[in-house]
């Protein structure tokens, strides 16, 4: 059908194009005196002809580049493509103004060819701009902003920040808990890719990572719920990138965005890319009570540790405690002494000895 649709084109614009460039051609000839060719309906007809020839043998080339050009346009988000044409409309709307200035010379061949240029360079810079540029343009248009007042009494809006949220933030679930107590400010903001990762891993054969995955669309659930602002699904993807994090690494740049995370690479990465990270560990480690070494506590040894000797006990919210010399103690509650501790994005683990009689 898209075959016959594009052989009907050409003969019409073969018509059109015999039409015009027929008569000047049979001028240029020294054929105008020939009844025939003065025919206008002749003209067409030998253009529209001709077109229709040449379409049996290009046809196949237009539908292969229509159906790549409707694939292309099916995979890109609504909110791109649209912002992309009203840029290249303001692009194409520029470089009228500017080739009516040009024409105002007089010179041939700039005033023929330079509207033609500027209307394709512009054109497409507005259309790269637009599609670029999206999330900035919806955030400036949508008017999200807060009003903050001041210590002098004045009120001052302020631009209201996005948080990304990665699949192990979400997993994981304290963040629903966080954002309750109306600690975490702004708009939270779950790609659609990290969705459908979220999605993949709820419908794995392996019964764990199913039970994970349905808790994390149950907590974003509750996050929809129960959150005071608003929580963003957003369709924007990238398809030269495969790795979810790079993604949220350059969605993040793109939305000069947060990325709220427990991920410990994840945090590396973004370090390295210069955006700024939230880490959830970090959060639970800032607000857990502070060990100082020398610092008496007691602990049920649980397991020998991987070094010899050693035995690992666990607080209440799962610190472990490394006991030297504490595999002989293995099952008994005993008094340990703290002799140091270690702080990371991955958690925190205290090293303790048991306290001498």
């Amino acid at each position: 059908m898209l075959k016959k649709i594009i052989q009907v084109a050409f003969l019409f614009i073969g018509g059109a194009l015999g039409l015009i460039f027929l008569p000047p051609l049979y001028a240029f000839m020294n054929l105008s005196s020939n009844p025939w060719l003065n025919n206008p309906y002749f003209s067409v007809a030998i253009g529209a002809a001709l077109l229709f020839v040449l379409s049996f043998a290009l046809s196949d080339y237009f539908v292969k580049l229509i159906t790549w050009l409707e694939e292309v346009l099916f995979k890109l988000p609504a909110a791109d493509l649209l912002f992309g044409t009203l840029g290249l409309i303001v692009g194409l709307c520029v470089a009228t103004l500017v080739g009516v200035a040009i024409n105002q010379m007089n010179i041939p061949v700039i005033t023929a060819v330079v509207p033609a240029i500027l209307s394709i360079v512009l054109g497409y810079l507005g259309f790269r701009l637009g599609f670029s540029k999206r999330d900035e343009l919806l955030q400036i248009f949508s008017g999200k902003s807060t009003k903050k007042r001041q210590s002098d009494g004045s009120v001052k809006e302020v631009q209201e920040q996005y948080k990304l949220l990665d699949t192990s933030v979400i997993i994981d679930g304290r963040i629903a808990d966080i954002s309750t107590t109306g600690f975490v400010e702004g708009i939270l903001v779950v790609p659609q890719f990290v969705l459908t990762e979220l999605q993949h891993i709820a419908d794995s054969s392996d019964t764990l990572k199913r039970t994970r995955g349905r808790r994390g669309l149950d907590i974003l659930k509750r996050l929809q719920d129960e959150r005071a602002s608003k929580v963003l699904i957003t369709e924007v993807d990238f398809e030269d990138v495969s790795e979810v994090d790079l993604k949220l690494v350059r969605l993040a740049k793109n939305m000069s965005a947060q990325i709220l995370t427990n991920d410990f690479n994840l945090n590396k990465v973004c370090e390295l890319h210069r955006v700024q990270v939230l880490n959830i560990n970090d959060l639970a480690n800032a607000v857990k009570p502070v060990v100082i070494p020398g610092e008496d506590m007691q602990v049920v040894v649980i397991k020998d540790g991987k070094e010899h000797n050693q035995g690992v006990a666990y607080l209440d919210d799962g610190t472990m405690i490394v006991v030297e010399g504490g595999r002989s103690y293995i099952g008994q509650a005993i008094t340990v002494t703290v002799t140091s501790v270690l702080q990371t994005s991955a958690g925190r683990m205290i090293f303790a000895k048991p306290k001498e009689d």
